[in-house]
């Protein structure tokens, strides 16, 4: 049986930039914060974290200097998905060369590949890399989505260990779970569907929310791990509105803006990112103070 690479909630944690690169210095407060608050992994260049504007030199500097300041306090998980399947066998060689944990690979996206295609592509790198790799289906971003046969197929590999589920499909989400079993570890994508997917066997969060709320994710998956519906159900609740705030357009445009809102610098968006448009940041900010969250 496969152990889960983390239980609870991780985070996919933004990138901050300057004009010309990564501020470290603000990653690493950002890191700091994580870890004190109760955060079991940190997902490093992945979605939220811009890796699609980042040269390959700036994704390699970002993934090492992560795990280099968290120096083993809990789990980093590098983004190294692409869909140049040689770009991303490339990147998981320098994950694993700076000491990662784990590997998060998003579908191919643009290519479109087949159920066949995918099956290919994640044997043809996890045959060539000794870490464990967590898949990631997010099929509104990439146009393709995982079936729940090809995860039983790509389950049977060993160091493929689970997969972050935000296609939002409850009923992939039970045949996968009922195919693979214990075998293949499911992990929540969307903040807003943590405390159901849980209920029916996930094993935590990989969370966007958690960027300005690390402690109050921790305690909701903890409350799910430990069967505590109720508990968790309260929280789900009570942050539902804020998870909304958060897509009310691109991720991470409102995650990046809610940081930077709370004072905890996260620099600029890179375009083709960009601000918020005035009236979904007012909206942001009157969910967030609704909240209790203190803004700067």
């Amino acid at each position: 049986m496969k152990t889960p690479l983390f239980t609870g909630s991780a985070v996919a944690l933004c990138t901050p930039f300057t004009e010309d690169g990564v501020d470290f210095p603000k990653l690493a407060r950002l890191i700091d914060f994580q870890v004190e608050n109760g955060t079991e992994a940190i997902v490093i260049c992945g979605t939220t974290g811009e890796s699609a504007t980042q040269s390959t030199e700036e994704h390699i500097q970002t993934m090492d200097f992560c795990i280099r300041h968290v120096a083993g306090r809990v789990k980093v998980i590098a983004g190294t998905g692409s869909n140049d399947t040689r770009a991303s066998l490339s990147l998981s060689k320098e994950a694993e060369k700076s000491g990662a944990d784990a590997l998060l690979m998003v579908t191919p996206y643009y290519n479109r590949p087949t159920q066949h295609g995918l099956i290919a592509h994640y044997t043809y790198i996890a045959d060539r890399v000794k870490l464990p790799i967590l898949l990631y289906n997010v099929p509104i971003r990439t146009g393709v989505s995982f079936t729940a046969d090809t995860y039983k197929i790509l389950s049977a590999h060993p160091q493929i260990i689970g997969t972050k589920e935000a296609s939002g499909d409850f009923s992939l989400i039970a045949k996968t779970m009922d195919l693979c079993g214990e075998d293949f570890h499911i992990y929540s994508g969307n903040d807003d569907q943590t405390v159901p997917m849980m209920a029916l066997g996930a094993k935590g969060l990989i969370s966007v929310a958690a960027n300005i709320i690390p402690r109050e994710m921790a305690d909701m998956c903890q409350a799910a791990l430990a069967e505590d519906f109720k508990r968790a159900t309260e929280f789900q609740l009570k942050y539902t509105k804020l998870f909304a705030a958060l897509y009310l357009e691109t991720n991470p445009i409102p995650i990046k803006t809610a940081l930077n809102l709370v004072g905890l610098e996260a620099g600029n968006l890179r375009l083709p990112l960009c601000n918020m448009l005035p009236e979904n940041l007012e909206k942001l900010k009157q969910t967030m103070t609704a909240t209790g969250l203190s803004l700067r």
